[in-house]
């Protein structure tokens, strides 16, 4: 099938991707407010409209920086887009975006079953402020029973799929799938080490002692018998467990008449990894197959989605859902839309069950059964066992929106007295949390971490390799950082408008840090962002008594057991432990780098070449240039050259 067809406006915005670049406060002000605005904005649609064709595709607005405000689909693109112009029959939500339109990117598909998964792609990538947005940046664990080696190894994956094997999932989180790895191992003694590690053995490792592996490294088990033991592996994890352990109970049997002991024992014991694997399902899913099971609850203006994730008939996990800009959008048109971006990560199963009708579900079905290579149906259970599953995803969707409301709810309350403590205008929204980590000044590293309303924002954290400070100049380290981060926000954002200015820059040291800071951002002409250096006390910390320094001189603390010194100690522990990796990480990499590695023009193949031959890099220095020609892969250019290296004064 053919790809897209793009059809670009003149002037291409920058690529976004990996970035949160909206504000949703930029969407709040009111349509009477920006008549002139809606104007021109139905002005760039109608200067698109007139290109379009009555064909299926994807539309995207833009704004003045060509920042992706919407992304659209459209059975006809010459039907759908302007409906846009047509002002007072769109909801509050959609005239604020036409209000901030300026232009239009068109692409155009082969069906609108395409157009509905590239609609989601595109959501994904750019995460514009007025479509509804699965906020769920973690991917999700598989356990994957390879394929492309005579004795399989099975390991837990996340990412894209690309090596050879049997994907079971998606498991609800990374603890869920190792407890059942580690009982799949018990259960068919399947080995889970990597191949070089295999190939390498000359005796069993500890697992096969515990009785978690086989041991095919060692011979301890043939091709055949190993193989016997995948194809057990596989039914189990395809839902045929009952036919498994049928088979396991005849062996035992087996084993005890023929006063085999040690065998039937060892048996009792995979018999005994298969119920613990299927007693850890809390919900019933038998008769069910493979389905992903959704249902969704709203309160207080938000919503949450609940998901299970079922397969072979066995419970692999399930996880709440929270999606954003839901304001002013249909309950069902927000599950579909969830639904949607879920499934550009996962593959779908045959079965989706929702608690509602979706709306266009026929096309739904039809563009994920495309992603999946097989039919998919999408369908609101009446009765029966898939009935009970869904009332049970439901209750849980209340229960989890509840929690969420009432988190929300703890977090408003320490963000107000937030603002209160440290002076602030509003509740911040955006928390820089800085620090820097050296030894004597060596391999030295600053850090930025972020929090948000929600959390921490780990895909906006950044680390700074120190370059110009001077060896144990931790003032000197912290304006570099300053400068550098400033300098760029005012290059890259001088109007304050793309979200990712800080309400808060919360520093890690004392008065002597705030000083360098506050000087550092004055140099840059910044003098309006709220400063706060949170500096251990006289017990360093031990007993809380942490001292919150002020721009102006002025300290406060806060009583040992108030919950926002316990929310400030964990952002300043966060940049800590950020920061300490990165520098352990920087470090570890100058202590493993080679000798070999200060001769230009000597790549990474030639020196693993050269260190096989020599043993180590200080051979290398003293061979002759005869025994450097002898080396594989090295031509007499090359063994000249690194003879010259080191012996250049001869």
């Amino acid at each position: 099938m053919a790809g897209p067809n793009y059809s670009s406006r003149a002037g291409s915005p920058h690529d976004p991707r990996g970035k949160e670049r909206f504000n949703e406060e930029r969407a709040a002000y009111t349509v009477a407010s920006a008549q002139p605005d809606i104007e021109a904005g139905i002005k760039a649609i109608r200067e698109t409209v007139a290109t379009l064709k009555p064909v299926p595709g994807v539309y995207r607005m833009l704004d003045t920086r060509g920042d992706v405000l919407y992304v659209g689909k459209a059975r006809s693109l010459k039907a759908r887009v302007p409906n846009y112009t047509q002002v007072k029959q769109l909801s509050g939500r959609l005239q604020r975006m036409v209000s901030q339109t300026r232009a239009m990117e068109i692409v155009t598909t082969n069906s609108e079953a395409e157009a509905l998964l590239l609609e989601a792609q595109l959501i994904k990538r750019y995460r514009p402020p007025f479509n509804v947005l699965l906020r769920d940046d973690k991917s999700f664990p598989f356990i994957l029973l390879r394929v492309d080696h005579d004795f399989p190894r099975i390991m837990k994956h996340r990412g894209a799929r690309r090596a050879k094997g049997n994907y079971y999932g998606p498991f609800a989180s990374a603890g869920s799938v190792n407890t059942t790895i580690n009982a799949l191992q018990k259960l068919f003694l399947l080995r889970s080490c990597t191949d070089s590690f295999f190939a390498n053995r000359d005796r069993p490792c500890l697992l096969y002692q515990i009785k978690r592996c086989s041991a095919p490294c060692v011979g301890r088990i043939d091709e055949a018998g190993y193989a016997a033991l995948v194809d057990q592996a596989k039914d189990f994890l395809s839902g045929k467990s009952s036919s498994v352990q049928a088979d396991l109970e005849k062996q035992m049997a087996k084993a005890a008449e023929d006063l085999d002991f040690e065998t039937a024992a060892i048996l009792r014991d995979r018999l005994r990894a298969a119920t613990f694997i299927q007693g850890s399902q809390a919900i019933n899913a038998s008769g069910v197959g493979d389905a992903d099971v959704f249902a969704l609850a709203s309160k207080g203006g938000q919503i949450g989605v609940q998901a299970f994730f079922i397969r072979g008939g066995q419970n692999w996990g399930h996880r709440a859902f929270f999606p954003a800009h839901t304001k002013d959008v249909e309950e069902a048109e927000v599950l579909a839309d969830v639904l949607l971006q879920f499934y550009e990560e996962v593959p779908p199963p045959p079965t989706v069950l929702v608690d509602r009708e979706l709306p266009e579900t026929e096309l739904m079905a039809e563009a994920l059964s495309e992603l999946a290579g097989k039919t998919v149906t999408i369908s609101v259970p009446q009765r029966g066992d898939r009935r009970r599953l869904m009332e049970q995803a439901s209750r849980n969707a209340v229960e989890a929106l509840e929690r969420r409301l009432a988190e929300s709810g703890t977090k408003a309350k320490i963000n107000r007295e937030l603002a209160d403590f440290l002076e602030l205008d509003a509740p911040p929204e955006r928390i820089e949390i800085y620090d820097n980590s050296h030894i004597q000044g060596a391999k030295a590293v600053g850090a930025m971490v972020v929090a948000g309303p929600e959390g921490f924002l780990k895909n906006q954290y950044r680390k700074f390799n120190i370059r110009e400070a001077q060896t144990n100049d931790d003032f000197g380290m912290m304006r570099e950082v300053m400068h550098r981060r400033f300098s760029r926000a005012m290059k890259e954002d001088p109007d304050r408008e793309g979200g990712m200015w800080p309400d808060l820059v919360l520093i890690d040291g004392g008065k002597g840090q705030m000083s360098s800071v506050r000087e550092t951002l004055e140099e840059l002409g910044i003098e309006d962002v709220p400063l706060i250096a949170i500096a251990k006390g006289p017990h360093h910390g031990r007993e809380g008594r942490e001292v919150f320094h002020f721009p102006d001189g002025r300290e406060k603390t806060l009583p040992v057991n108030s919950p926002l010194l316990f929310h400030l100690q964990n952002l300043r522990d966060e940049v800590h432990r950020y920061v300490i990796g990165a520098h352990r990480a920087k470090r570890s990499k100058a202590i493993t780098a080679s000798p070999l590695d200060e001769i230009p023009g000597i790549g990474p193949s030639r020196k693993r070449a050269l260190l096989l031959h020599f043993g180590t890099a200080s051979k290398v220095r003293a061979a002759a240039l005869e025994d450097l020609q002898r080396a594989p892969g090295v031509s007499e250019a090359v063994a000249r050259k690194i003879y010259d290296f080191y012996h250049a004064s001869g």
